[in-house]
């Protein structure tokens, strides 16, 4: 019997012009399953980018030709892939300017080989999965017998609720917020009728965010459960992403609740 073959790992290109770091660093991703493409500087990350489509853009910050935050900005104007910086630097700025420049997250260097392949996962997961496309039904053949004849309407229906019960309510798919508009089957996002393209990591911040308007929602809750993290992590990765997405869906949706966090506005 033929075992069923096992999923394709995400393809990660790899931008780094440390020769000796970029090696290293692609053996290790390697190690771990994943296929990697390498570049040397920002310019030929860009040709590589084009050539592969990759699953995952994994860049240093100071490159040569084409730096990694001008090569984020134009990948950016063409792809919402999953872009993970690095840097040897910890200047707020440097972050800052990363960041704002549609990087999801960023590691700093140098870094552990284990902790780097959990970053990159967990980045991926943020990535939405389109649900599944039903198969077309085939037509029957000659030899098959008929298919048995539908139960009726009162089979179908469903029990009766017991006295005093209150009817679960079913989840919207397209939650509707005075012009906002986020349709959790097709991951769309529509600002008064506009579609407008979120990162994966946007779209799972807006996500918390409408789930819950008028709640405030803590900055170390968002790391949580949008960047995966469990212990005390850098809150400029929420702040940056809350400024890019009030950028992109209006930027008095969002509030500031200071010494805490943030909630999206409850429609009036």
């Amino acid at each position: 019997m033929t075992s069923a073959a096992a999923p394709a790992q995400p393809h990660i290109l790899l931008v780094e012009d440390d020769e000796v770091i970029r090696e290293a660093t692609r053996m290790a991703l390697e190690r771990y399953g994943f296929p990697v493409t390498t570049a040397a500087d920002g310019l030929e990350g860009l040709e590589a980018f084009h050539a592969v489509r990759p699953d995952l853009l994994l860049l240093d910050v100071m490159l040569p030709l084409l730096d990694g935050v001008g090569l984020c900005r134009r990948i950016r104007e063409e792809s919402q892939l999953p872009i993970l910086m690095m840097s040897a630097r910890t200047d707020p700025v440097d972050v800052v300017s990363g960041l704002e420049a549609g990087a999801d997250d960023y590691v700093v260097k140098p870094f552990e080989s284990a902790v780097l392949v959990a970053r990159i996962r967990t980045v991926l997961r943020r990535v939405p999965v389109a649900p599944p496309t039903a198969p077309a039904p085939t037509a029957p053949s000659s030899s098959t017998p008929p298919p048995p004849a539908p139960p009726s309407a009162a089979a179908d229906a469903p029990p009766p609720a017991a006295p005093g019960a209150t009817p679960a309510a079913a989840t919207p798919a397209v939650r509707n917020l005075d012009g906002l508009q986020v349709d959790t089957d097709s991951m769309e996002v529509r600002v008064d009728g506009r579609l407008v393209p979120l990162t994966p990591t946007e779209l799972r911040l807006l996500l918390e965010f409408t789930a819950a308007p008028g709640i405030v929602l803590e900055r170390s809750v968002l790391l949580e459960r949008v960047w995966d993290y469990e212990w005390g992590a850098d809150t400029r990765v929420v702040d940056v992403h809350v400024q890019r997405l009030r950028a992109k869906i209006g930027s008095g949706r969002i509030e500031t609740v200071r010494g805490f966090g943030y909630k999206l506005r409850r429609p009036a």
